[in-house]
């Protein structure tokens, strides 16, 4: 099982795990975005916002631009920003597949926030997209809201920038196999005691 990560914000994400999980829940794997691989997504965000914010400067000290010369600033300030931005929020993410379900926990921003899909909720098939440098998104419910952050502009919710998502995806594969084996006896037996206490 990966650890978490040792930053300012793993205490928080301890607590919202423990208080998260349910009595008897047994976590099989824990694991936090590549950060640094989703902000390489993202770089083309330098590429445009430090020429901008040096032609901004540089006009503003010519006096070619007067009013629009905060509003510039600011677009170039929030391109730079971006990928550092996501690189945080990263570190304030916790991914959880346990016996019974698949967790994304984030303490992001002071804002605590759990998203559950259990095993029964999730697509027949996992789809894992490689995005380069070891890393990848793991797929494995489709029709989600387009804006949560671990959904794509098609609703495929998952797993967002994690490292090795193919062995992550067997891993949540066989957490399921299992966790759907257990519930089938379970389901029987609540079936057994309905049709006694009706006879």
């Amino acid at each position: 099982m990966d650890e978490i990560r040792a930053t300012p914000f793993s205490a928080g994400l301890r607590r919202l795990r423990a208080e998260t999980l349910q009595d008897g829940e047994q976590v099989i794997w824990q694991g936090q975005p590549d950060g640094v691989a989703r902000m390489m997504m993202w770089r083309f965000l330098w590429w445009i916002g430090f020429p901008w914010l040096l032609l901004t400067i540089v006009a503003i000290r010519a006096d070619w631009i007067d009013q629009a010369a905060r509003p510039l600033v600011m677009l170039g300030i929030a391109m730079v920003a971006a990928p550092l931005v996501m690189l945080l929020q990263d570190l304030q993410t916790l991914y959880l597949i346990t016996d019974r379900r698949a967790l994304i926990l984030r303490t992001a921003w002071g804002r605590r926030t759990v998203s559950q899909t259990p095993f029964g909720a999730m697509d027949a098939v996992f789809e894992v997209l490689d995005i380069g440098r070891s890393a990848g998104h793991l797929n494995f419910a489709s029709g989600r809201s387009t804006r949560s952050p671990d959904t794509d502009y098609t609703g495929r919710y998952g797993f967002r920038c994690v490292r090795d998502a193919p062995r992550l995806r067997d891993i949540l594969e066989a957490a399921r196999a299992g966790g759907l084996r257990r519930s089938h006896p379970q389901k029987a037996a609540a079936h057994t005691s309905a049709a006694a206490r009706n006879a």
